[in-house]
């Protein structure tokens, strides 16, 4: 991993640097300054070339004043897209012949250039996404260490080339891994930076090619991506940005015969379908994170005031739209009352409005689809249970603009919809349970297994968890967060079932070879 300078600190989605003088300081600074960039034209690039079409442009409008236009950016047609996967894939080889360690160093100026320009990526994440400052900042801060941290896997493996065993004396045998060629990177709006840089990182240092789509909501933060890749060095003819609809485009980004992989993060209906539907002729790699249904289990044991703050911030953080956000806790009988005091009591103290600024931290959801998914949720909660906090819409003053809505709190018995479907809202579900074995059955009842939590201090419990719950990513006690802050070399972010495609999650040492197929090389000299 790259070595940080003595005085930059680094800033997690857990760091309670919030009264930081100069960390805000910094904030205000970038804040400025990419305010007055808002309302720009902004062009696709295909290999490098800067390309408009004749198709209305998408115009992106802040979550926390829809007023505020960031920006308007091309609608890439299907022709377009096409132009740039030929592009990706007439460059395949050159890209792989430059060699690993070449693309390690360029990826390694990248992740430095992303530290450099952090709280520039950080305020644009907040304008464009509705992140609160250190949610934004730890967007950002996360995005680099996830290429250093894939470029780290190259080195510690050597390229992934590795001399075998000879069968006879006169051979040499030779196993490594190879790219598969043009990798498609579709990324979410929720971490615009991270996730679009994990993706798109490990295909380009394993020495695929890539054509980028960011997002429909949040093309300001892609475009600053492509802009630090090429400045770090990634050719032109190596990376694309296309933005555009996927319901234009987003066929003809997967279903064009010369794409060899998918990278995607998003709705389990969309990546199913990809999945299904990418291999025909043979057997294509298809790499995708699906959402979750998040649990959080709270057992009699526990020490409730790390429990429910733990679940608060795991509901409420980024207004829930994480796919690690808890959306669902399952406490025990005994200490039911008692918990749900202390989070409701927490929540209550949360400072909702405009999350540019310093003390603000909970903010919009992301677009006014968001705001009807939460009136259908506390709908739902309204009739199969009790809603106990929050459930309204915020469109009064300085809320009229935006996409904003209240941290939701419902009590709902363990039948209803709301502990199943993935909302991506802020709307918590609290049941009760009678015991450990009954947590697990109902956490396992969903079809996601990204995340779960479990708050407990009795040791043959926690094993029970950890042996039974079906999901990727286990947390037990984090006060920080019940079920969220998976970082980089630290907890692999992988998810079962309806959560993943692939078994082996990003942030973990198993990710980057997922890129690459093997080749084994016998060489016989017969002399």
């Amino acid at each position: 991993m790259a070595k940080r300078a003595p005085d930059q600190m680094k800033i997690t989605y857990t760091t309670s640097a919030a009264d930081m003088d100069r960390i805000h300081e910094a904030f205000d600074r970038a804040l400025e300054s990419v305010r007055a960039e808002c309302g720009k034209q902004y062009p696709i690039y295909v290999n490098g070339v800067e390309l408009r079409s004749d198709t209305p442009p998408i115009v992106d409008v802040s979550p926390i004043d829809n007023d505020l236009v960031l920006g308007e950016f091309t609608t890439a047609s299907v022709a377009q897209v096409g132009q740039a996967i030929e592009s990706a894939y007439q460059a395949r080889r050159a890209w792989e012949k430059l060699g690993w360690r070449k693309r390690v160093a360029i990826l390694r100026k990248a992740a430095e250039l992303v530290r450099k320009k952090k709280f520039e990526l950080a305020a644009c994440m907040s304008l464009e996404v509705g992140k609160n400052r250190l949610e934004a900042l730890g967007d950002a801060e996360e995005s680099a260490d996830l290429i250093d941290y894939y470029a780290w896997q190259m080195e510690d493996a050597n390229g992934f080339q590795k001399k075998m065993d000879k069968l006879t004396p006169i051979e040499d045998n030779t196993d490594l891994l190879r790219p598969y060629g043009v990798f498609v990177c579709i990324a979410p709006f929720n971490f615009p930076l991270a996730l679009a840089a994990g993706m798109s990182s490990a295909a380009l240092v394993t020495g695929n090619t890539v054509v980028f789509k960011p997002a429909q909501d949040t093309p300001w933060t892609g475009v600053r991506l492509y802009h630090i890749y090429r400045e770090a060095g990634v050719p032109a003819d190596v990376l694309h940005f296309i933005s555009g609809k996927g319901s234009v485009i987003g066929d003809a980004l997967w279903q064009h015969p010369k794409v060899a992989g998918i990278v995607f993060t998003g709705s389990k209906d969309v990546g199913i379908r990809m999945f299904q539907g990418f291999s025909t002729q043979w057997v294509k790699p298809c790499l995708m994170e699906l959402g979750g249904k998040n649990a959080c289990i709270v057992m009699d044991s526990a020490d409730l005031d790390a429990a429910a703050e733990g679940a608060m911030k795991s509901a409420f953080g980024l207004q829930n739209q994480k796919c690690s956000a808890c959306s669902r806790v399952y406490v025990h009988r005994d200490v039911a009352e008692v918990f749900t005091a202390k989070l409701l009591e927490k929540t209550r103290a949360i400072t909702i409005g405009d999350p540019t600024q310093r003390d603000v931290y909970f903010g919009p959801v992301i677009n006014q689809n968001a705001v009807k998914t939460f009136e259908r949720a506390v709908e739902m909660a309204e009739k199969d249970g009790s809603v106990l906090l929050g459930g309204k819409r915020l469109s009064e003053g300085a809320f009229a603009r935006g996409s904003f809505v209240e941290p939701t709190i419902v009590k709902a018995p363990l039948s209803s919809q709301l502990f199943r479907e993935e909302f991506f809202v802020p709307v918590l579900a609290v049941g009760e349970v009678d015991s450990l074995e009954q947590a697990i059955e109902e956490s396992n009842r969903a079809e996601y297994g990204l995340t779960a939590g479990l708050f407990s201090r009795n040791e043959a419990e926690i094993e029970k968890f950890f042996d039974e719950i079906e999901v990727g990513v286990t947390y037990v006690n984090k006060r920080s967060g019940a079920t969220t802050g998976a970082w980089p070399g630290a907890q692999p972010f992988c998810g079962w079932k309806g959560s993943g495609s692939s078994g082996k999650g990003g942030c973990g040492p198993y990710y980057v070879m997922q890129f690459m197929r093997e080749q084994s090389r016998c060489v016989v000299d017969e002399k």
